[in-house]
């Protein structure tokens, strides 16, 4: 399976769709951006490993480097970069997301961003010096974290990433 993200610009929204399709070996896969697929986790199988083992949860730590600046400096679009992200994954968020800037020190200024969800939550610092999303997400509720990182890298067009996954016991 192979999976990329479109983006659709209408003069009142922007929407990501997200698509899946199955494509055969020797097949031209220039669509998916190869960069972004540095780490071999298959998100499908960590789910389904997570619902036969009965684990507790998903923890998945995602570092997406070499991002776009304005974007992880646009408190507005982190706001909408996660409720777009818990629609995707289909998690209920709880509460309003938490954007505050923080760090008089260069090395860690930057906006931190913290989102209650019904399963637990997801978080993120957003490094200015540079210019990389730290992304976590922990969940009960089983997800696919190659869908949580590829969406991510494409919303603050990071050049490449990270992807550490953990099943919670």
């Amino acid at each position: 399976m192979s999976s990329f993200f479109i983006k659709i610009i209408d003069t009142n929204y922007i929407v990501f769709v997200y698509i899946t399709f199955a494509y055969k070996e020797g097949l031209n896969t220039q669509m998916k951006n190869t960069e972004l697929d540095e780490c071999s986790i298959d998100g499908r199988a960590i789910m389904e490993q997570a619902r036969e083992d009965n684990v507790w949860g998903i923890a998945s730590a995602i570092d997406i480097y070499e991002c776009d600046p304005s974007a992880i400096r646009d408190a507005e679009l982190i706001r909408n970069f996660v409720r777009e992200l818990c629609d995707l994954i289909e998690m209920k968020r709880f509460g309003e997301t938490q954007v505050v800037h923080f760090g008089e020190d260069e090395h860690v200024a930057g906006f931190s961003m913290v989102q209650l969800i019904e399963t637990s939550l997801i978080s993120a610092h957003f490094a200015n010096l540079t210019n990389t999303v730290y992304l976590d997400v922990f969940s009960c509720k089983p997800y696919d974290p190659e869908i949580v990182r590829d969406f991510a890298a494409f919303y603050f067009s990071g050049k490449h990433s990270n992807l550490s996954v953990t099943l919670r016991k």
